[in-house]
């Protein structure tokens, strides 16, 4: 077989190129590098040879093999000096399985059209937050795919979200996975469907008007169908070898497959790979799992010794060169230690990203949510979560109810949560309500999971599809979302102050169980927004409160209307006009009505 080794091509992994296909790995100890696949019969007599590209010290093994296509099957095989293994493509962009073949993949041949979206502006973003598997499962099967979840995206258009997150979409050990266990970092998994399928529905997304960001995960790799592991046979402290960190820095709670950040080709490694989801993949932003486990091996300690310094070095490294590429796309770190380092600017020593799931706010609002008794609703703590001080201005702070981590390893669903064993309840409804009122009216990027609009009230399980029937079942629950979501994102141009960032309470009541916060972008008509929580079964049917200016006030969302289910109590919210007595730090008042475990939002009309 002719072939030129070193290539004269650039890139790493399989990279179609002229005639056939250039193939580079980096294997700095490996004795010879062979390529091997069906292109010549898995033949191992009749292998093509890399050699390495320069000097020794690059590391990197390449060689160029004509004939070659898109679509056929190769395989590294990798002189240790004590064996010859056969390994996985580090780069390869498609497997047919996670211990399978590597797959020659095309990345232009996918047809992306003409459409010309962009990412909707920091303050217009409400995340849905899909685990393929799941979402996409049901009516198509027990395992949903890409395909299948393309055909739910008309739900989610309807519904007014405008960005959608995907849980880590990578190909992993097994058939069944929630995707944090990524075997291969460049390749999509091969039972949704692989990359094309993958980019079919960003473009579906697009299309219908919605953002894709993807959820990548970096802080471990694995652990499991790993061939990154001792992948030129090399290790210290019996560890795993180039890729890894081979001392202490290597533990995670997920096995100690922890990237080595401080060496330069593991970054680019890393790097390469976000790239590929946000230039090729058409991706509109990344959310990054568990950065807190990339800064420090504890996940949360930075004295000690326990810090590791390459990490926190790697993401504000990776951060810049995305935002001097792309500053349109969206990084969004879960750290969950409500450090605003986390969102600072790389130029002022944090790691630039530019939003942060916010732990502060989801747990004392549950907590409100979920107690039995009326009297033990801690309302401050509320005011607290949605205040946020401390945790970085507004716009940084992803904040939600309901995430992957906080419905499964033993946590339910919130109305699951709120009535155990009869989530169909009012109470459950009701409660599950307001608290995606309060998400939604928070200064914050609010977001959601899959199941939330419809009162799923199963915890999260990869193996289980979402209940679709219930969004029929709850189809006023349903429309209440939507009506929230509309509001939020000022689709009538009614509610801005719910997308600005300014908030203020104006009242904080803890014998009540009432929050009164004005919310505003610039302020004025169709801008001043007041949000009325009532966290009691109580019903007021004359509730005083400042308002922050005087005229008419018009009434544009009541969680207690049986249009949303029809054991709701329809304690009506009626239109005011703010001319009664100073109260509240404002210079004038009404009157309003508020039903039980309910909230009201009314936007200023003059």
């Amino acid at each position: 077989m002719d072939f030129t080794a070193p290539s004269p091509h650039g890139g790493m992994g399989a990279i179609p190129v002229d005639d056939g296909v250039t193939f580079r790995v980096w294997a700095p100890n490996a004795q010879h590098v062979w390529v091997i696949g069906d292109f010549n019969g898995w033949d191992s007599g009749n292998n093509p040879q890399f050699e390495r590209d320069g000097d020794s010290s690059s590391g990197t093994w390449s060689v160029h093999v004509p004939g070659v296509r898109a679509g056929q099957e190769y395989q590294f095989q990798v002189d240790t000096g004590s064996e010859v293994v056969w390994r996985a493509d580090p780069y390869a962009r498609q497997m047919t399985n996670s211990v399978g073949n590597c797959v020659v993949y095309e990345p232009n041949s996918f047809d992306w059209g003409e459409n010309d979206f962009r990412m909707p502006a920091w303050d217009d973003v409400v995340i849905y937050e899909l685990h393929v598997g799941t979402f996409g499962g049901g009516d198509a099967g027990p395992r949903g795919s890409f395909e299948s979840a393309i055909g739910r995206l008309g739900h989610l258009s309807d519904l007014g979200v405008s960005v959608i997150q995907v849980m880590p979409p990578f190909e992993y050990a097994g058939d069944i996975s929630w995707g944090y266990n990524p075997s291969h970092l460049f390749a999509v998994e091969s039972g949704y469907g692989g990359p094309d399928a993958f980019k079919a529905f960003i473009k579906a997304a697009h299309e219908h008007g919605m953002a894709v960001i993807v959820d990548v995960v970096h802080n471990h790799i694995g652990p499991s169908d790993l061939d990154l592991w001792r992948f030129d046979g090399w290790s210290e402290n019996d560890g795993g070898g180039i890729y890894f960190y081979n001392d202490w820095r290597a533990a995670t709670p997920w096995g100690a497959t922890r990237p080595d950040y401080g060496r330069p080709e593991v970054r680019g490694f890393l790097r390469d790979s976000a790239l590929l989801w946000l230039e090729e993949f058409h991706c509109d932003g990344l959310r990054f799992d568990a950065t807190n486990y990339i800064r420090s091996v504890t996940g949360g300690t930075w004295d000690g010794g326990a810090a590791i310094p390459d990490g926190a070095s790697y993401l504000s490294w990776l951060t810049s060169e995305i935002r001097s590429r792309q500053p349109w796309k969206l990084l969004i770190a879960e750290d969950l230690q409500n450090d605003p380092v986390v969102t600072t600017m790389t130029e002022q020593g944090g790691l630039g990203f530019h939003a942060q799931w916010d732990a502060g706010f989801v747990h004392p609002v549950r907590q409100a949510l979920t107690e039995l008794s009326d009297e033990d609703r801690n309302v401050e703590a509320v005011a607290a979560s949605i205040d946020g001080a401390g945790r970085g201005p507004a716009g940084t702070r992803v904040i939600y109810t309901e995430s992957h981590d906080e419905v499964a390893n033993g946590k339910t669903r919130l109305p699951e949560a709120v009535a155990p064993g009869d989530a169909d309840s009012w109470a459950a409804k009701k409660r599950a309500a307001l608290g995606f009122v309060t998400v939604m009216c928070s200064p914050g990027i609010p977001m959601m999971f899959q199941g939330q609009e419809f009162l799923e009230d199963r915890w999260f399980d990869d193996s289980v599809a979402l209940d679709w029937g219930k969004s029929e079942a709850n189809a006023g629950i349903v429309a209440l979302h939507r009506d929230l979501i509309r509001l939020r994102r000022n689709a009538d141009n009614v509610s801005r102050g719910l997308r600005g960032s300014g908030a203020n309470f104006l009242r904080v009541d803890n014998g009540a169980k009432v929050i009164a916060l004005h919310r505003w972008a610039e302020g004025g008509a169709h801008d001043d927004t007041l949000v009325v929580l009532n966290f009691s079964t109580q019903v007021y049917g004359e509730f005083a409160v400042g308002f922050p200016a005087p005229g008419e006030w018009k009434v544009r969302f009541n969680s207690d209307s049986p249009l949303y289910a029809p054991e709701f109590g329809g304690v009506d919210a009626f239109d005011v006009v703010a001319d009664g007595p100073p109260m509240d730090g404002c210079e004038q008042s009404a009157v309003l009505t508020l039903g039980p475990y309910s909230a009201i939002v009314l936007t200023r009309e003059s």
